[in-house]
């Protein structure tokens, strides 16, 4: 199985889905059979799926880092990017994957071209520093991901095939050892950047991440609501915020969000702006 060695001797286990010389990396506790990295490359990007240390098959940990767990993740991006010699790249992430995502943007961001952020948020540190899956894990957080009905027979079947495939990873004999092992269950990696000085901190260092931001999310979402979004927006210089109505924290559209993220990207290589170029009088519109 492929693993890279982080700066600190911490393993942490990777996937490559796709090919060629256009990066997005990914990191999350997480990964699943269906998702907007895959579908970008299945598009012509180069993906990188990393698990989070502690999690997976990446190395287990007991050392606590306390409020800087994410700036640990954000810094097994760079050691992962730096072993397979990708200078700059773009990062894509999910909810805890996201809240990577802008700890890259703060520490690294000469490495990113762009952020590709989902489900993101990030959480106001002043209502909870405790990770959301913590709180579950806990018994302190009702359902939050809910999927919200739909007429789509498509999304149904994936829905199903999701499902499915989560039960067969549940019922592997390591599904424990490598997934639900004491150690990860006590993990709490806390909330992105906490550390900071609450939520007035937060937006202090939103304001001051130059990095192109495509965050995308749903209008149902109980966990990354659409206030702490429009939030984010709003502070962050270079962003276009994407809202969609009948989906929560589990957006699971992931050819619209591809949809989204190449036309963002496109724009973004063509005129160094994150929305399409703007059309001069005499050309149509007019």
């Amino acid at each position: 199985m492929p693993h890279i060695r982080a700066r600190d001797g911490v393993s942490i286990y990777y996937e490559e889905h796709g090919a060629g010389e256009r990066h997005v990396v990914c990191s999350q506790v997480e990964h699943f059979p269906a998702s907007l990295e895959l579908e970008l490359a299945r598009r012509g990007f180069h993906v990188w799926l990393l698990t989070n240390r502690g999690f997976g098959r990446s190395q287990h940990v007991t050392e606590d880092y306390g409020a800087h767990w994410y700036d640990r993740f954000a810094d097994d991006v760079i050691d992962f990017a730096d072993a397979m010699g990708i200078d700059r790249f773009v990062y894509s992430g999910a909810s805890n994957g996201a809240g990577t995502g802008f700890h890259v943007a703060l520490r690294h961001p000469e490495r990113l071209i762009a952020f590709l952020a989902v489900t993101a948020g990030p959480h106001n540190p002043d209502e909870s520093r405790m990770s959301v899956r913590q709180q579950a894990l806990r018994g302190e957080m009702p359902a939050h991901c809910i999927v919200y009905p739909t007429d789509d027979p498509g999304l149904l079947a994936r829905r199903e095939r999701l499902g499915e495939a989560q039960a067969a990873l549940r019922a592997r004999a390591d599904y424990a050892a490598v997934y639900d092992s004491p150690e990860t269950r006590a993990i709490d990696y806390g909330r992105p950047m906490s550390a900071l000085g609450g939520e007035a901190g937060l937006q202090r260092a939103l304001r001051g991440i130059r990095t192109p931001v495509l965050l995308m999310g749903g209008v149902e979402d109980t966990i990354a609501r659409v206030d702490l979004m429009a939030r984010t927006a709003k502070c962050l210089p270079n962003c276009k915020l994407v809202l969609y109505s009948g989906f929560g924290h589990c957006l699971d559209i992931c050819e619209e969000l591809a949809d989204e993220a190449v036309a963002f990207l496109e724009h973004l290589e063509a005129t160094g702006r994150v929305y399409a170029p703007v059309m001069e009088p005499g050309t149509g519109l007019d």
